[in-house]
């Protein structure tokens, strides 16, 4: 993993540079990911690098980029604190209010798009879900705005938002009509009952849901749980013992970095050889 600014990295004429930027970032698989594109598409001049980059350094490291960048991939907690420093937003980005790719132009613009949401969404076609009558959402970061979104073109009934707090609970209502999803909100005490849906979207950080194993249905409908590492997390071992249909976080990082390829490079992500690769690096974690 790289570390410290990017001007500290010497590079070649003709190199091409993209990274991922995060903290804390140690755990992240993007850079498996990319790199296996790379390698499947023969882009030897394309490097990926994985840099610690809080909210307060964001900044100066993007200020510091020079003309070998072609992108940035953006994970916590920078998918909303970027926007200030971009040059234009794609309309996905902009409804969900979250970037998670920035390219970067010859002449040094930043453009902020957002792969999440049809990540999302490609990731639960290739599990069979196509349609769903009415779904949860567990969480209410920037990646549960984006599954919002992703509902809002598979979703027909209403979703409802379990959070923590007043504040996350006014910011999801305002994101639901702004994206035109029929949402409810509810307390995060009340979690277990959302359990129940055809379709659980489950955005939050490791160990959140962990209390929630024990009200598993005997017949779950669909599990999304974002987090890849650890994996299987409790709620999706326990939903999988009871027979339910799970998708899980490295889907979502696979098919989302699937774009984020296409979009850097021009050349379509090679879906099969990415998914080796983080499957592979997976396995060598436990």
């Amino acid at each position: 993993m790289a570390q410290g600014q990017p001007g500290q990295v010497a590079t070649a004429a003709g190199v091409h540079r993209a990274a991922v930027l995060g903290s804390p970032i140690t755990h992240s698989l993007s850079p498996v990911l990319h790199r296996a594109a790379y390698a499947a598409l023969g882009l030897a001049d394309w490097s990926y690098d994985a840099f610690d980059v809080d909210e307060a350094g964001l900044p100066d490291f993007v200020g510091g980029l020079d003309a070998s960048w072609a992108g940035l991939s953006l994970t916590m907690p920078l998918k909303r604190a970027i926007l200030p420093l971009l040059d234009e937003v794609s309309e996905t980005a902009s409804a969900v209010d979250a970037v998670n790719t920035v390219l970067i132009d010859p002449e040094g613009r930043r453009v902020g798009h957002n792969t999440d949401v049809p990540g999302l969404v490609e990731a639960l076609r290739e599990r069979g879900v196509h349609r769903v009558e009415s779904a949860a959402v567990f969480g209410a970061g920037a990646t549960a705005t984006s599954a919002l979104a992703a509902l809002a073109t598979i979703c027909d009934g209403p979703v409802r938002a379990y959070v923590r707090g007043a504040v996350r609970a006014h910011e999801m209502f305002e994101s639901g009509e702004r994206l035109g999803v029929e949402i409810l909100v509810r307390p995060w005490e009340d979690a277990h009952k959302g359990l129940d849906f055809p379709l659980v979207i489950s955005t939050t950080p490791k160990g959140a849901t962990d209390h929630l194993v024990d009200s598993v249905a005997s017949a779950p409908g669909v599990l999304f749980d974002v987090v890849y590492d650890p994996w299987p997390t409790a709620l999706a071992a326990a939903w999988s013992k009871a027979g339910g249909p799970v998708v899980g976080g490295l889907d979502l990082l696979l098919h989302q970095a699937v774009l984020q390829v296409e979009l850097m490079t021009g050349y379509p992500g090679p879906l099969a050889e990415m998914r080796a690769a983080g499957e592979a690096a997976l396995a060598a974690r436990t």
